[in-house]
């Protein structure tokens, strides 16, 4: 489903090409794992925590190269704490102080609606693909909005296709079994459809960037888990799909156990994995640069002042690579949370391990690929080697025609 500006005619939406098939596919497994076999929760965790990771990291790669979702500023990174912070006291005060029907009905309200767009988006390449065999679907105008000065230049119209209804038809059941029920499956749908459409849809154009945010989260999770009980309050109050659920017990044991799941919050997976497929991507654009050598632009203190130098010269099939490293380094990061937690038996802030594993095993993989190196991806800036080959082509053919 999408909205956007009236260009008029017909419009005929191709297939979306459903990045890493596979990765998703154990996803799904690894989630309903507890209901095929007996699972230990802390391997459920590793399992689903690392495969989300990776697979929203391989879905913003189409969507960063089309110029999709929101990109992530110096500023806002620096916010973000901040701003995190003034979410969880509200949350804290709300359950504290507001009556827990009310806040149940709210939060029922607002997850169901975000839900049906999450799932029905991770969905819609899926429907798209088995139940229409990929072929191009024509997309139909549902309602519009007129143009209305101050908010929009142009006529806006909100579209679908046949896949989309299909897509978001099944995410509509999900939904309603979650609000219904608020069956740890289902919660756990609605949990995996935000990390993964979070992961792809925000992006992170630097190593800069990415460790400025992972930085002030590092400090901001250790001050609210171990300084305050209000994270741990929260967590435990919020009956909202803002954590994934893992079974403790057997499925017929759930309903009389005291403590019954073990939990891991959404952010544990989505501020990592912004970075985690940020460097996917960068692995991406340098392996690119190395096959066409070109200048490429770094970043300097400011980004308004980006200015050209030399990249460290590799050949196109000698690039080192990050992704892989830095994969491990998140996973080896929520094996250390778990066993610091089962050893304390207290609660754990993730990112206290996730964000040492993460950003040290960046520039272990950097210092060991060679000199040259631990400067060149700091300075990596997604998007700006493209803008300065534009310019480059740009500059050669206006001197092609000249000499012409």
């Amino acid at each position: 489903m999408s909205a956007k500006a009236d260009a008029g005619g017909d419009n005929m939406i191709e297939a979306e090409q459903f990045a890493a098939p596979f990765t998703h596919l154990a996803l799904v497994v690894a989630a309903l794992a507890p209901t095929l076999i007996e699972i230990d929760p802390n391997v459920q965790i590793v399992l689903v925590s690392t495969l989300c990771v990776i697979a929203g990291a391989y879905r913003s790669v189409p969507i960063a190269r089309d110029g999709g979702g929101e990109v992530m500023t110096k500023g806002d990174a620096q916010k973000f704490p901040l701003l995190g912070s003034c979410v969880l006291v509200s949350a804290f005060l709300a359950f504290k102080f507001l009556p827990k029907s009310w806040l149940d009905y709210a939060v029922s309200a607002y997850f169901g609606a975000l839900g049906l767009v999450s799932i029905g988006g991770v969905l819609t390449p899926v429907v798209h693909g088995i139940l229409f065999k990929g072929k191009s679907l024509r997309s139909y105008e549902l309602f519009g909005v007129p143009r209305v000065r101050w908010l929009n230049e142009e006529r806006w119209t909100f579209e679908c296709t046949a896949a989309e209804v299909a897509a978001y038809a099944f995410a509509a059941v999900g939904v309603l079994g979650y609000v219904k029920t608020k069956y740890w499956l289902t919660n756990n749908a609605l949990g995996m459809a935000f990390a993964l459409q979070g992961i792809e849809f925000l992006t992170i154009d630097s190593v800069q960037i990415g460790s400025i945010l992972l930085a002030g989260l590092f400090v901001y999770d250790i001050f609210w888990v171990f300084c305050t009980p209000v994270m741990v309050s929260v967590a435990r109050s919020f009956d909202a799909p803002i954590k994934l659920l893992f079974p403790r017990v057997s499925m017929s044991a759930i309903a009389t156990a005291d403590k019954p799941f073990s939990m891991l919050g959404l952010g544990d997976i989505v501020i990592p994995g912004l970075y985690v497929a940020m460097i996917l991507r960068m692995d991406n654009a340098r392996r690119a640069a190395a096959a066409a050598p070109r200048k490429s632009v770094t970043r300097s203190e400011s980004k308004r002042a980006a200015t050209a130098s030399r990249t460290v010269n590799h050949d196109a099939g000698d690039v080192p690579t990050y992704f892989p490293a830095v994969s491990l380094g998140y996973l080896l990061g929520i094996l250390t949370t778990i066993v610091v937690m089962n050893v304390f038996n207290a609660a754990q802030p993730a990112l206290l391990y996730l964000v040492p594993g993460v950003l040290g095993a960046t520039f272990l993989r950097a210092a060991f690929a060679g000199k040259g190196e631990i400067s060149a991806v700091w300075n990596f800036c997604e998007g700006l080697e493209e803008a300065q080959a534009e310019r480059e082509a740009e500059r050669v053919a206006a001197e092609a025609k000249k000499s012409s």
